[in-house]
């Protein structure tokens, strides 16, 4: 009985409507800020790390870059403070937290890679040979033109 009540207080606090944000995304985050009688919107813009919570409680970690600084904050995405959350570029990544960006330094902490190319696994074959010695003594002799 208080669980149902619980929920349907919840569900009025919710926003309406918010973008579809997954894990990789870039986004960018309208905050507002009272500093005395003035009120402003600081913009955050930076990468999708961690998203938790449920309902009413959910919250974003966006991680940007700053001056060679790592900066994470996080937003509670149905607060009335928020004032706009825009999706600048979707990410397509593979884990449910980004936790190892923090670990990256330059762009590589900057972009989320998207892999291209999937390894074609062929029967029989174990490995595959890299090295161009290796597979030049495959191939055979070079022709000589005469």
């Amino acid at each position: 009985m208080t669980k149902l009540l619980i929920q349907e207080l919840e569900k009025s606090w919710q926003r309406g409507t918010l973008p579809d944000i997954r894990v990789g995304d870039t986004v960018s985050v309208g905050w507002t800020i009272v500093e005395g009688k003035k009120k402003r919107v600081q913009k955050f813009e930076g990468i999708v790390i961690k998203m938790t919570g449920i309902r009413s409680r959910e919250s974003i970690t966006i991680r940007r870059i700053i001056d060679k600084v790592g900066v994470e904050k996080t937003f509670l995405l149905h607060s009335p403070l928020l004032a706009e959350l825009v999706v600048v570029s979707k990410g397509k990544v593979r884990r449910a937290k980004l936790t190892y960006l923090r670990d990256r330094i330059g762009v590589k902490a900057t972009r989320v890679k998207v892999r291209k190319n999937k390894a074609i696994v062929v029967p029989g074959v174990l490995e595959e040979i890299s090295d161009p010695a290796v597979i030049a003594q495959e191939a055979g002799p070079e022709p000589v033109d005469a």
